[in-house]
């Protein structure tokens, strides 16, 4: 394998997403030639079927996880999240994403970074990306992640083991505030919407103003251009308005159509990452929709359904998502900020399984000319 370079992987699914996992000393450690290789992982060249690499040809299966020693004190484990642009020659680092993080706790584990003793991990990690925390908890036997177990999750065949994902620090996560315009309403070309990062970026939106009743599927939505064109002109402006600059290249922010449940839930979503509908939900996403739905000004508070949802004693707020493949359930622990109620922490529920492990070969191309840290063997 002398004109190919071998790299170190595990290929976990994380929550309902799938991604190639990284101990981050397996790397260049310069930016570009990382990017570089990082995108013949993926087959990220802008061929929309990945087909020379392992990403799946889906943004749902296009995820990358960095993994390395924490520098903090509080925190054990640093976790760097990379999303590979279907279709498009370039990778985005600026979203996190939950459902790749659950993953990140058992990768440790299985690569000797972590050690845990007991029968139950709990492992605390820095997201790099945004500055946030999360607590994962997991069960253990013999000191290793295990994967089997009763727990299932929506968008994923089967059960595992639960992971508690209690995540902190969320509000302002990339915009440096929970409502980053000032307003819980905003206005871009006539539709109203909520600008909310409290983990994720999102821009929510009414399915009724843009004619929609929220029964639409995922493939109708992606095939109707006059949509997608319209969310895309909000989301240009919105991206502005909320600091984040020019996103035209940036997977941030989310766009959400929101509309009244059909399930028994709190509120139905279909969400745009940021281009393409979704199938599911993101774990952070879902994190900023639900505080949204609980804010009193929110474009879509009254859409929402909270009978029975509180659970008094804890101070927790129980949302219950729906979204194209079931449902995604999301536990706000709350506090009061002045007289504004904020949320502490959020817990979710997700699973994850390693799928496998071994080396992901570069091309000698990819090296030559350039510094790399790890030379062709």
């Amino acid at each position: 394998m002398s004109n190919q370079t071998a790299i170190p992987f595990i290929q976990m699914r994380g929550g309902s997403s799938k991604g190639i996992y990284f101990h981050s000393k397996d790397l260049p450690n310069d930016s570009d030639q990382c990017d570089a290789v990082l995108k013949w992982v993926m087959g990220a060249h802008g061929d929309a079927r990945q087909i020379d690499g392992l990403g799946g040809a889906d943004p749902l299966t296009s995820k990358i996880a960095i993994i390395s020693p924490s520098k903090r004190s509080d925190c054990d484990i640093d976790y760097k999240f990379i999303q590979a642009i279907v279709g498009e020659n370039r990778l985005d680092d600026t979203p996190n994403c939950g459902n790749i993080l659950s993953g990140v706790g058992a990768f440790s584990i299985e690569t000797g970074l972590v050690k845990p003793t007991g029968d139950q991990a709990s492992i605390r990690v820095y997201m790099t990306n945004s500055g946030n925390r999360c607590l994962l908890k997991f069960p253990l036997e013999n000191g290793q992640p295990i994967y089997h177990g009763d727990t299932r999750i929506d968008g994923v065949i089967g059960s595992s083991a639960a992971i508690m994902c209690l995540y902190q620090d969320l509000e302002g996560s990339a915009c440096g505030s929970l409502c980053p315009t000032g307003n819980q309403c905003d206005e871009f070309d006539s539709i109203h919407v909520t600008c909310i990062d409290n983990g994720m970026p999102v821009i929510c939106l009414r399915a009724k103003d843009l004619g929609l009743n929220g029964l639409e599927t995922p493939d109708q939505l992606n095939a109707n251009e006059n949509l997608r064109l319209q969310l895309e002109s909000i989301r240009l402006q919105a991206g502005l308005a909320i600091g984040l600059g020019d996103v035209s290249s940036k997977a941030i922010p989310k766009m959400c159509l929101v509309s009244e449940p059909r399930h028994g839930g709190t509120i139905n979503t279909h969400t745009f990452i940021p281009k393409k509908c979704h199938k599911a939900i993101g774990v952070l996403g879902a994190v900023s929709v639900g505080t949204a739905a609980l804010m009193q000004d929110s474009i879509i508070h009254n859409l929402a359904s909270f009978s029975d949802n509180q659970i008094a004693e804890k101070n927790l707020e129980k949302i219950i998502i729906e979204h194209p493949s079931g449902s995604l359930t999301v536990e706000l622990e709350m506090s009061l900020k002045g007289a504004q109620p904020m949320v502490k922490q959020a817990g979710l529920l997700r699973t994850t399984r390693m799928l496998c492990r071994g080396e992901v070969y570069i091309p000698k191309s990819v090296w030559d000319g350039k510094s790399a840290s790890i030379p062709p063997k």
